[in-house]
């Protein structure tokens, strides 16, 4: 199995309005260098087999070819082109929505360290990487289903959940999990997020912010694992260290008030975590942070 395989299976079932027989899964053919219409997209992954695409997001531009995908978190458009797009050699790419539903249901479901701690507190909404061959195979499994309507109704879910599990574990796993927040089963740890970063600096009792979402302890404590990867005081923690950093690029001299204003009481504490999680103490790491002027650019 492989991309060219996947090429073969994507031109003979590609259409006009990308739909298929399988929900949620869409193809796309486009045969010359021009701008799609205009659409909003929803959270998904969309791999490229053939061609190159080249879409715009914020301020940012990205090219992605083929065997590199893409997820989203959020259902925003983008503007998109393709690339080395021709009538003998066309783009060929699939897009599978990714309901939160079920990404919600992954990730209570995977054993504690089956899935990869978070190192990024915010993880983007775009990202973009190279597809495994795991998950290659796992599309052309897919998209092979198309020619096989009795297997389709049984087999199609699975594979689905295969390439979902894929993508929660991969190394942009960080951006999928955030769809499953808008799951009502995980939108209490949602709010539970929010206020640790609004409170970063505040110690608190686990149990006092279970209390508040309203649910128990034990529920909250193994539901935030599943969602962050990490313990609630954990998460706080690395609020308060990137916050901190950020502080010290500004004051790179002022290590102790930076560490007080974050939330810690004891400087060697601070020292100490703040090495942890970035492999250098503070007084040290920022001596990276002073800007560049037009001098330095030589």
């Amino acid at each position: 199995m492989s991309l060219d395989e996947l090429c073969v299976l994507l031109a003979r079932h590609a259409r006009d309005d990308a739909a298929t027989a399988i929900e949620d899964l869409l193809i796309g053919r486009e045969e010359a260098d021009v701008p799609p219409p205009p659409s909003m997209a929803g959270t998904r992954m969309t791999l490229i087999a053939q061609g190159a695409k080249r879409l715009a997001y914020g301020e940012h531009v990205y090219d992605y070819r083929a065997g590199q995908y893409l997820v989203a978190s959020i259902a925003t458009p983008l503007t998109c082109r393709f690339t080395d797009a021709t009538p003998q050699r066309p783009v060929l790419g699939l897009c599978l929505l990714l309901r939160s539903v079920e990404v919600a249901e992954l990730m209570l479901q995977a054993a504690p360290g089956t899935v990869p701690d978070d190192n990024d507190i915010a993880p983007p909404a775009i990202a973009f990487s190279d597809a495994s061959g795991e998950l290659i195979e796992a599309a052309v499994r897919l998209v092979r289903l198309l020619d096989r309507p009795r297997d389709r109704d049984i087999l199609a879910p699975l594979i689905k959940r295969e390439i979902l599990w894929r993508l929660i574990t991969s190394e942009h796993g960080a951006t999928v999990r955030q769809i499953g927040l808008a799951d009502p089963r995980l939108s209490p740890i949602a709010k539970a997020v929010q206020w640790i970063r609004q409170n970063y600096r505040e110690p608190f009792q686990v149990q006092h912010l279970a209390e508040l979402i309203g649910m128990s302890p034990s529920a909250f404590y193994r539901n935030f694992r599943a969602v962050t990867r990490t313990t609630p005081i954990q998460y706080q923690k690395k609020i308060r260290l990137h916050e901190a950093r950020l502080l010290l690029a500004a004051n790179p001299k002022d290590v102790a008030t930076i560490g007080y204003l974050v939330g810690y009481d004891s400087p060697s504490q601070f020292s100490r975590e703040y090495r942890r999680l970035f492999g250098a103490p503070p007084s040290q790491d920022t001596s990276g942070f002073a800007p560049r002027t037009s001098d330095d650019n030589g």
